[in-house]
């Protein structure tokens, strides 16, 4: 799994929804909206205002069975990104 993964081959990876339940608990829509389905897990990790490294971490945690707790607080901690000029 990579940055460029997108939504939709995350969700055809985990057929039994375990991808879709950690989008929900990192508060993402993009499961169920539909709107974000082609954007990249990284991309998406930053409009979401979440650290995307972490983020990826989480989500390469279910190839283990699943992230553990902390690492989904971490991963769903909003962040301040900074404008650019």
């Amino acid at each position: 799994m990579r940055g460029s993964t997108t939504i939709v081959e995350l969700l055809r990876r985990y057929p039994r929804g375990e991808a879709a339940r950690l989008m929900a608990r990192l508060h993402w829509p993009c499961a169920h909206c539909g709107g974000a389905f082609h954007e990249p897990l990284t991309l998406a990790a930053k409009r979401h205002r979440n650290d995307p490294r972490t983020v990826l971490t989480a989500f390469r945690a279910l190839e283990e069975g699943g992230p553990g707790e902390e690492l989904v607080q971490l991963a769903a901690r909003k962040v301040a990104w900074r404008e650019r000029p």
